[in-house]
């Protein structure tokens, strides 16, 4: 297995002779406007891609975890073939269809391609009222022979649904949306250092790359933030926080 971090959820992942493209997100820097009641003026996204897209636009498939414009964005839907294999979660596929896609698959629970099972697992994009303004979320769990277990949580904090995917894939390498995603109200609607912290204190079997950070405007926890506070609590050995363009 190879992983490149393309920039904020947007990965590359060769797995078991395939290649996905992960959550594409393609505009240029400041292209998009900030998040509102993020409380930063800042223009969206923050960084500009490590390369051009064109070097990521014919994966063997996509996978979407849900369609918020940071995670499948105008730049993707235009970049990337119509003709793509696409997965997402349920009730996603109409909307991506409606981009002229004409290989959607939505993953209500598992499905195999090309020897790899793709499991769909559940998540929390926040709390109380907000989080259920967020709506629906997920992430995937692919397996294969002769390949670790990977874990790609999504946008979610730490919760019951995390430790319940833990608990029944007993992944050897997690991804977490960390960067503590928040509004100017209401708690963070992504992993933040101690939610981050709380998956390796319950699942010290996993390796854990955190990712979706110094990208969009209402992320909080850096790189460097996070960095500091694992390796406070003696945490850092157990996590990569690859750079854009890194591959781990």
């Amino acid at each position: 297995m190879k992983l490149q971090l393309i920039r904020h959820a947007t990965l590359w992942l060769e797995y078991a002779g395939s290649a996905f493209l992960i959550d594409p997100m393609f505009s240029k820097q400041g292209a998009n406007p900030p998040i509102a009641n993020s409380g930063d003026e800042r223009r969206n996204p923050l960084v500009p891609l490590p390369a051009a897209p064109d070097t990521w636009l014919a994966p063997d498939a996509v996978l979407v975890t849900h369609l918020h414009q940071d995670h499948w964005d105008q730049a993707a839907i235009q970049g990337l073939a119509k003709s793509s294999v696409l997965f997402c979660q349920k009730g996603d596929g109409e909307a991506i269809r409606s981009s002229g896609f004409t290989d959607v698959t939505e993953i209500e629970d598992s499905l195999t391609f090309r020897g790899i099972t793709i499991h769909r697992t559940d998540g929390q994009h926040g709390t109380g009222e907000i989080g259920k303004k967020m709506g629906q979320v997920s992430g995937f769990v692919l397996q294969a022979e002769e390949e670790p277990t990977l874990y790609i949580a999504g946008d979610t904090i730490w919760c019951k649904d995390v430790q319940a995917a833990l608990d029944a894939f007993k992944p050897d390498i997690t991804i977490v949306n960390a960067g503590g995603a928040r509004f100017q109200v209401g708690d963070p609607i992504t992993m933040d250092e101690k939610d981050v912290m709380n998956l390796i204190e319950y699942a010290p079997f996993t390796r854990v790359v955190a990712v979706h950070m110094d990208s969009i405007n209402h992320c909080h926890v850096t790189r460097e933030v996070l960095r500091s506070k694992l390796s406070a609590g003696h945490f850092f050995e157990k996590v990569d926080i690859p750079e854009d363009g890194e591959w781990v």
